[in-house]
């Protein structure tokens, strides 16, 4: 066929079939993305791991950020204001919920994903300068809200949000699905490497003194006992009472190292070590991802099984 038989055989073309044509090309979903507003550096990873191509996950809260500290700005509000999911770390961590609930205006859907799961209580006792007390900021009773520090408790989380995502777009059932089962087949590898690094450590060494009360999800799924120099909040601040009871404790205990955390004040950890010469171990990540190797989720939780076994040993 020459030139000018093609272009004529196009002119004869019906445009209603050329259109079908155009529209056949299209893929099946369209082009349109899921619109995800995250405030938990983990809910981040895990609805960009289950989400997959079809979602646009916004991150409110950015690795190495506080997010006991954390409120959202005008601009998060305006973002939040066009989502269709807004994920929660919740379990009373974000202050700021009914900001984000007006700024939807109850279109979007809020996830509170912590709330979901299963709650452990902070170790107790968190005598408090009445200062602090009076701020009031993020009370989170005696809820410790770092849910995150359990591997099974995230392997849950991304259940949570891969069934929230297919209620919304239920055309990605099987991506979703699929994405979901990759992402939590890399969870039960972690799982199974946690459990070979901490057996290196004997059970009547899991004495684990850190800053704030942040990980009893995790002593809970490793058998670790807890001494806390701090409330569940990175922003309390242990009275003199308190800092005292802590050295009596690593005295008697016999424990070997505390733990400082990536975001935190040291002068309360390096008056501990004066007093009872235990060394200070690396610091942990506590509140979620951070930068460099705790960037995702594996590898903050191995930094910090790696570092609490092998300073403990």
């Amino acid at each position: 066929m020459n030139g000018g038989q093609r272009i004529l055989r196009c002119m004869r073309t019906p445009h209603w079939l050329l259109i079908a044509f155009a529209s056949w090309s299209i893929p099946a979903h369209g082009a349109d993305k899921l619109r995800v507003s995250s405030f938990s550096t983990i809910l981040t990873e895990i609805a960009t791991e289950v989400g997959g191509e079809r979602v646009e996950v916004t991150a409110h809260v950015k690795p190495g950020v506080d997010p006991h500290e954390f409120e959202p700005k005008p601009s998060d509000l305006k973002v939040v204001e066009n989502s269709q999911l807004i994920l929660l770390s919740a379990k009373h961590m974000e202050g700021y919920i009914g900001k984000l609930r007006e700024a939807t205006g109850g279109k979007a859907t809020l996830l509170e994903v912590g709330n979901t799961l299963p709650s452990l209580k902070a170790a107790g006792g968190h005598d408090h300068d009445d200062h602090e007390k009076s701020k009031g900021k993020h009370d989170h009773g005696e809820e410790d809200p770092h849910w995150w520090h359990s591997v099974t408790n995230v392997q849950k989380a991304t259940r949570i949000v891969r069934d929230a995502l297919i209620k919304l777009s239920s055309g990605d059932k099987a991506v979703f699905t699929q994405n979901a089962a990759k992402y939590s087949s890399r969870l039960d590898a972690l799982q199974k490497w946690v459990r070979g690094k901490v057996a290196e450590l004997p059970r009547d060494q899991r004495r684990l003194v850190t800053s704030h009360d942040a990980f009893q999800y995790f002593a809970r799924e490793n058998g670790f006992t807890i001494y806390a120099i701090e409330g569940v909040s990175s922003a309390d601040q242990p009275s003199s009472k308190k800092v005292s009871e802590i050295i009596q404790t690593i005295k008697a205990q016999k424990v070997k190292a505390i733990f400082p955390e990536s975001i935190e004040n040291p002068k309360v950890i390096q008056e501990i070590t004066r007093e009872t010469g235990t060394k200070v171990g690396p610091a942990l990540h506590a509140d979620g991802l951070s930068e460099g190797e705790a960037s995702t989720f594996e590898g903050m939780y191995k930094h910090n099984v790696t570092s609490i076994v092998d300073a403990l040993k």
